[in-house]
């Protein structure tokens, strides 16, 4: 079956000698994995390396099989020709880490428009706004949103979070209890938008400590999550 559909490039694995397997995140297939034969090889190939950089815009042509590992990628062209997010060093550090968490939160293969969309509009506002080092906090916190497991809000004025509940509540009730500043900057990254989110003041650490507790957060609610290897990379970065 043809299908064309616009997608976000995941990541990219060598295979073999000059093959790639090139991993997608769908709008119509969800999570899509393509085998693009002899790229390494080809000087002036129809699938370009500036376009299977990880989180580019795509649109695919492709010969989808249901129950297949594997598809067979027939075209591919960037709809998305971002500005600076894989040119500016600190944005491309994000993207290389998002990127990475993406593959381990991305699994279905199904159509999801609303995450797609979320997905789509949030790389594109980033690539057009001034860098935030707050960005991949606020990201990561409101994809939980499509994924099942957004924190419930409505106690928020109580003084501890629950990351293994995830919820808030009046006492610390196990080791996975946030409170105190940690709380406050939970509860400012809660419901705001990624325009107002420079309102939102920490420092280096502080920053570390709330992406280490969202981390966390995944890793309790989802089965396998592992803390990124770029982790100690992206951090240096915005130390």
């Amino acid at each position: 079956m043809l299908v064309n559909t616009n997608a976000i490039v995941l990541s990219k694995i060598k295979y073999g000698d000059s093959d790639i397997i090139l991993s997608c995140y769908t709008e119509s297939l969800g999570i899509q994995s393509y085998l693009l034969r002899g790229v390494l090889k080809q000087r002036k190939g129809k699938f370009k390396p500036a376009y299977l950089q990880p989180l580019t815009q795509v649109q695919l042509s492709v010969s989808h099989k249901a129950n297949r590992s594997l598809q067979s990628l027939k075209e591919l062209k960037p709809i998305s020709h971002y500005k600076s997010l894989h040119t500016n060093i600190l944005k491309g550090a994000i993207v290389i880490f998002l990127s990475e968490v993406l593959v381990q939160l991305l699994k279905e293969e199904e159509e999801n428009i609303s995450l797609y969309t979320f997905l789509s509009a949030s790389l594109e506002w980033l690539d057009e706004q001034d860098t935030s080092p707050n960005f991949h906090l606020l990201f990561l916190l409101n994809i939980t949103k499509y994924l099942g497991f957004y924190p419930d809000t409505s106690d928020i004025h109580l003084d501890y979070f629950n990351l293994n509940a995830g919820k808030f509540e009046t006492s610390k009730h196990s080791l996975y209890g946030v409170s105190e500043y940690n709380l406050t900057l939970l509860k400012q990254l809660l419901g705001i938008k990624f325009d107002t989110l420079n309102q939102v003041k920490m420092n280096s650490k502080q920053r570390q400590e709330i992406l280490n507790m969202i981390l966390l957060y995944f890793e309790l609610h989802l089965g396998g999550f592992k803390k990124p290897k770029s982790l100690q990379v992206f951090n240096q970065v915005f130390s």
